[in-house]
């Protein structure tokens, strides 16, 4: 670093500038606020190597920035298995529309999972539209660490929601942030926040983690403790139930669990809930994304995967006050990877983290091989009668 501080330092100012006019050239058009980044970049290096800002010109601060900068493309890789929940904003629709934040995740270079979202509208009706994608990506930062290695990060005041990215920010999270499931929890006391469990892998080992939002616009994201926090998979059900939180999980790799708890942050043994039944789960039976409450009970999307490691999406269907109680279970899946759907990134893989309650339909959206997103409506009462 301080090598080619110095470099910078002793460079003549004609040569400064001009050195910083061709970086200008070349990436002012591709990203937002090149010059602010640089800045932040440079107040990062100054701090490092306590260095001496007011003896430093404006052009030189830049351009040292942009030396420890570089471009990374988040969703290069992969891009997958998304979830789904009403915007906080619902402000200004029309009636049986409602606008949507999905969260996805994105994988770049070396396999780094991050956070990305878009916003939309969906209805009235089965009919959905995707706001247009944002040209510049900006990442949320600003970390503030908090008691219990949780983190707290803000998203940039001037970007929207589709324009910023969660990328790992701690030794637990290095190689990334994965299938976020996002829910929009109801407190006791009437209040709502939206609640997401995801894993953190540092590339050897993972640990599940809550993010929780009441804006959209800070971020905390903090470890869960307990047996069960050591696996992935986790679904939190949108409210408590006999005054317990309540979770579904897959603690050991082939059958799906709940787990309840009397702290939100805390999980334990839970009880085994459904085992693989059928061809197309046999190999294992997670969740996609937390249940969704409906006339009859929770409705719960499940993951199969089959011979070929073939992925499926299916539902079960859960009694209201004691959900240990299945009520219904479909025997054939609800989508399945087919034709062009199966190839990608991971070929034969269909997946959500989420769905969403629209009327008397459920939306889907979900990752086809890890390489796009695509959107399904189904009817519920349908899905419902071809449960056994």
């Amino acid at each position: 670093m301080r090598r080619i501080v110095n470099a910078v330092l002793v460079m003549d100012e004609d040569v400064a500038h001009a050195e910083l006019e061709l970086v200008l050239r070349d990436f002012e058009a591709r990203h937002w606020q090149t010059r602010n980044v640089f800045k932040s970049r440079y107040a990062a290096i100054e701090n490092a190597l306590k260095l001496d800002g007011n003896s430093i010109p404006e052009e030189k601060q830049q351009l040292i920035g942009a030396f420890f900068c570089h471009e990374y493309s988040y969703a290069a890789a992969a891009l997958m298995n998304p979830s789904i929940i009403p915007h906080p904003d619902q402000t200004g629709l029309t009636n049986g529309a409602v606008r949507i934040a999905m969260s996805l995740r994105a994988v770049g270079e070396g396999h780094i999972s991050s956070v990305s979202f878009r916003e939309g509208i969906v209805g009235p009706g089965p009919v959905f539209e995707l706001m247009p994608e944002p040209p510049f990506a900006t990442a949320a930062d600003t970390a503030i660490d908090l008691p219990g290695g949780a983190i707290q990060v803000h998203r940039n005041k001037d970007s929207s929601l589709s324009g910023t990215v969660l990328f790992p920010m701690t030794e637990a999270q290095r190689n990334g942030l994965e299938d976020l499931r996002l829910v929009e929890f109801t407190h006791d006391d009437g209040s709502v926040e939206w609640i997401g469990t995801y894993t953190a892998y540092n590339g050897s080992a993972i640990r599940s983690e809550l993010l929780r939002t009441s804006d959209f616009r800070t971020f905390t994201l903090a470890p869960m403790a307990g047996p069960a926090a050591r696996n992935k998979g986790m679904a939190l059900f949108p409210r408590k139930i006999g005054g317990e939180y309540m979770m579904i999980g897959r603690q050991d790799g082939e059958n799906l669990f709940l787990i309840r708890s009397n702290r939100i942050d805390h999980w334990g043994e839970g009880e085994l809930l459904l085992a693989p039944k059928f061809p197309w789960e046999q190999v294992q039976i997670g969740n996609c994304g937390s249940p969704i409450e409906v006339d009859a009970g929770w409705l719960l999307l499940t993951h199969g995967v089959g011979a070929m490691r073939k992925y499926s999406i299916g539902a079960v269907l859960l009694d209201r006050d004691d959900p240990s109680r299945v009520i219904g279970r479909m025997t054939q899946p609800l989508l399945s990877a087919a034709d062009e759907d199966r190839e990608g990134y991971v070929p034969n893989v269909v997946y959500t983290c989420g769905a969403l309650k629209h009327g008397e339909m459920l939306f889907i959206p979900y990752g086809v091989a890890d390489s796009s997103v695509a959107f399904a409506f189904v009817s519920i009462r349908e899905m419902i009668d071809a449960m056994i």
